[in-house]
């Protein structure tokens, strides 16, 4: 087992001067456009008295996140299961980590930095034309910024749509979800899910024109 980082060390080489130079404190402009372009990014935060970290996915249209400048980035805070593992963790800890995705990009951007929980006009009303006006956003003040490389990607073939599985591969959501809890009820269907996702997203839509 490795306890150490000698130890740890032994097994790796030291990293290349560029995987240790990208690192910069700031957005320049590649990491605003790749944010720009980004339809999708997970947020990893992490509670206090050492509770267990929260990965969590956000979604929108491409750019959904803002660019407010250089040193800070805007996060809306979408309608979701009202758990709010993520707003609530960074209320007890405003360290948080980005990893942003564009579609058929095997690179991916990360931001770390610090959150602020903003409910103020100021805020809120910079997303009035998006798909809704969120109930809060979450500022993040940048400390770090680097690119990952294409590896994962290439490995897993995210991208690529004849290594797909089915979606039959796996129960409906719904179906898990009720293992899991022990439901008697019969679980709703995967194209009634869908169906109720679509209307939900149509009346957010409808909401903010």
């Amino acid at each position: 087992m490795i306890t150490t980082l000698d130890q740890l060390r032994t097994l790796y080489a030291q990293p290349g001067e560029r995987a240790l130079r990208k690192q910069i404190p700031g957005l320049d402009r590649h990491a605003r456009r790749f944010v720009e372009l980004s339809p999708f990014c997970l947020v990893a935060s992490a509670g206090g008295a050492g509770s267990l970290l929260d990965v969590s996915p956000r979604g929108g249209e491409p750019g959904f996140v803002k660019v407010a400048d250089e040193r800070t980035l805007l996060l809306p805070d979408s309608g979701g299961n009202n758990r709010l593992d993520t707003l609530e963790n960074l209320l007890r800890d405003s360290r948080l980590s980005l990893i942003f995705l564009i579609p058929n990009v095997d690179e991916t951007l990360r931001v770390n930095g610090t959150a602020r929980l903003r409910e103020e006009a100021d805020f809120t009303e910079r997303f009035l034309h998006e798909r809704q006006r969120p109930k809060l956003v979450v500022e993040v003040a940048v400390h770090e910024c680097f690119l990952h490389c294409a590896k994962a990607f290439m490995r897993s073939r995210l991208w690529q749509p004849a290594a797909w599985p089915a979606r039959e591969t796996l129960p409906t959501m719904n179906q898990m979800i009720h293992d899991q809890i022990g439901l008697q009820a019969e679980p709703e269907s995967q194209a009634d899910m869908l169906a109720r996702y679509r209307q939900q997203l149509d009346a957010e839509r409808q909401a903010a024109g």
